[in-house]
């Protein structure tokens, strides 16, 4: 059974620092491409950062040079470590699993969520 485990979210006030984490089990979690996605209360979910098999990274352009993206395939583990929060980046957080077994089958994993809420 595929598992995705968020943990890390809370309150922080503006200017603050998170550092999430997602911990996946039941898949071979190096050869996955991971995402963090987010979703604030009546908005769409909008993906925030990737990271590949390789550690290449993408950001969105409202998180570029605050949020930062990383993996530790040792342990299973993605990070979000999230600085110089806004009230703006208030969202329930998501750890997403993605890996294309063959042409046009896709294995894709979601975590549970969790909140995040940068007010003072």
């Amino acid at each position: 059974q595929v598992q995705l485990v968020e943990s890390g979210g809370g309150l922080v006030q503006p200017g603050g620092s998170l550092r999430l984490s997602c911990t996946a089990s039941g898949i071979i979690f190096s050869i996955y491409t991971m995402r963090w996605y987010r979703q604030a209360p009546g908005k769409q979910r909008d993906l925030v950062a990737t990271i590949t098999e390789s550690g290449s990274t993408n950001y969105a352009y409202s998180v570029k040079g605050r949020f930062t993206i990383s993996r530790d395939n040792a342990k299973n583990t993605v990070y979000l470590q999230m600085n110089s929060l806004k009230p703006e980046d208030t969202a329930i957080y998501y750890c997403n699993g993605q890996r294309q077994e063959r042409v046009g089958v896709w294995r894709n994993y979601w975590g549970q969520g969790t909140q995040v809420t940068v007010s003072s």
